[in-house]
């Protein structure tokens, strides 16, 4: 099972492995308080395509066109697919206030096949 969740909530047992996909560390955040398990960068979109990005709503579709050809390339996705089918549950950590467009939902839509 993959479940989203932004990296400033509080952390549960039900996260399973915390992974966070952002490619910098959460401001303000301390490792110990973000309890993450493992940290791939580079499964997050590139600066080029998060600069683009700025999280504007009205870019979002662009957006997941863009980042699917990042992960397309990615070797970081089959380390991540392989810690998936290991783990029960895997919890992919994200900083971005908006919690439905942001790179961590399009990243578990891409890995369930979507």
């Amino acid at each position: 099972m993959i479940k989203v969740k932004r990296v400033y909530d509080p952390p549960s047992p039900d996260d399973g492995v915390r992974v966070l996909v952002d490619r910098l560390w959460p401001r303000g955040l301390n490792k110990e308080r973000a309890k993450v398990d493992l940290w791939l960068k580079d499964v997050a979109p590139s600066h080029e395509l998060r600069t683009w990005f700025s999280h504007d709503p009205a870019k979002w579709e662009e957006f997941k066109r863009r980042y699917r050809q990042e992960l397309e390339r990615s070797q970081e996705v089959s380390r991540l697919r392989e810690l998936i089918s290991r783990e029960k549950v895997v919890t992919l950590l994200y900083s971005a206030k908006d919690k439905e467009r942001n790179n961590a939902v399009m990243l578990k839509e891409y890995l369930e096949g979507g």
